[in-house]
């Protein structure tokens, strides 16, 4: 059976105010091609259909356009919601979609019943585990505590336990959406950890042939049958380097990966991370080449120079961000305060403020869960009143 894994369409997001629908609108023409080209036997979206949980007309309606012409294909898709998209939102309809092949996974209620489909050797069952909120499903799953690992382990408990109960030979793919340690971060997705507590092992997922996973913007493998599509687009300029694709792979009658390929999505502009003093960025010639890229330039000059972005704009028309970081000594006092935060999250940066407010006397043990607690109560919240009426 040949499967077309994609995930985090983000529609209806803009990259630095660029609108992004006509690129989006690009790649769901590649997504469509290449069902019929390749012969492709179900599609996967893993997660973050949309970019948040209320998205512009003009996102639901090319979502919908989307969903009729895979409809019209006649290629069964398996859908499920991640942590931008409401979930409730996004499955009303479910039970008339599936009758047309769209088969969407929005609730923890859902998480151990497949969408099974056949091929010349068998069975294939399919589960959907969206994007599932400890705090919001752990009785629902009987969890034995809230976090994202015991949520995803129960969940794939009740996989596990319909899967045996079906014929032998049955192959298993599962759709999830979290954060699988190993898998590296990009800038542009939605934190969904604490200090790296949510992020779950890949052994969770142990005992299906092919995990397709939905979160992460870097399309990666984690072990031979866990692994991440990427977003089909790039959503920050710590992406400059991805190679955006969707994965097409083959399971064999056994279940066995047998073939795999990555097929590209179309890229509307290529991106690029200029750094250096602004007089060098407008001068050397190797850098023409970056001339219709969409442009992030960081300045080291030791002094802010006069109209740095309509200066950089002569050169390179599509300079969308521009970033200061000054040439100094590490022991200068004026050392980027942006610097020393970068690659720490919120819990840490917290922290670091209350052992600077004390005279380097961090928080206590206790006061840690105290701030672990906050940071998890108001990304609840935020679940919460994105799927209010």
């Amino acid at each position: 059976m040949r499967l077309l894994h994609t995930s985090d369409w983000h529609l209806g997001r803009s990259f630095h105010r660029v609108p992004l629908l006509g690129a989006q609108a690009a790649f769901l023409d590649r997504l469509v091609a290449t069902v019929r080209e390749r012969a492709v036997d179900a599609v996967l979206v893993a997660g973050d259909v949309y970019d948040r949980a209320v998205p512009p007309l003009s996102a639901v309606e090319l979502f919908d356009r989307a969903l009729h012409r895979l409809a019209e294909v006649g290629v069964p898709t398996v859908m499920i919601s991640g942590n931008h998209d409401s979930a409730r939102r996004l499955g009303v309809g479910a039970g008339l979609f599936g009758r047309s092949g769209i088969h969407l996974r929005t609730g923890p209620e859902d998480c151990g019943t497949p969408v099974v489909l056949a091929d010349d050797h068998g069975d294939v069952a399919f589960y959907g585990l969206p994007y599932l909120e400890p705090a919001l499903v752990k009785d629902a799953l009987r969890a034995a505590k809230t976090s994202h690992e015991a949520v995803l382990t129960a969940a794939m408990d009740q996989v596990r336990a319909d899967l045996a109960a079906r014929p032998e030979g049955t192959r298993s793919v599962v759709l999830a959406h979290a954060f699988v340690a190993g898998g590296a971060p990009s800038d542009s997705e939605r934190d969904i950890t604490v200090g790296g507590v949510a992020a779950v092992p890949a052994g969770v997922f142990d005992g299906v042939d092919y995990v397709a996973l939905g979160h992460l913007h870097g399309s990666q493998r984690l072990t031979e049958r866990v692994r991440y599509s990427g977003s089909p687009l790039a959503y920050s300029f710590s992406e400059a380097d991805h190679r955006k694709t969707m994965w097409l792979i083959d399971l064999d009658a056994e279940g066995n990966i047998a073939a795999e390929e990555r097929v590209d999505c179309p890229v509307e502009r290529p991106l690029a991370r200029l750094r250096g003093r602004l007089d060098t960025l407008l001068e050397d010639p190797a850098l023409g080449r970056h001339a219709s890229a969409w442009v992030e330039a960081t300045l080291t000059d030791p002094v802010r120079p006069a109209d740095p972005m309509a200066r950089l704009a002569a050169r390179f028309p599509h300079v969308l961000n521009l970033v200061f970081d000054p040439e100094r000594p590490p022991e200068d006092p004026l050392s980027s305060y942006a610097q020393r935060l970068r690659g720490r999250d919120d819990h840490q940066i917290a922290e670091d403020f209350v052992a600077h407010v004390r005279g380097g006397s961090g928080p206590s043990d206790r006061e840690r869960t105290l701030l672990r607690a906050a940071f998890d109560d108001v990304r609840v919240d935020t679940s919460v009143r994105e799927v209010s009426p």
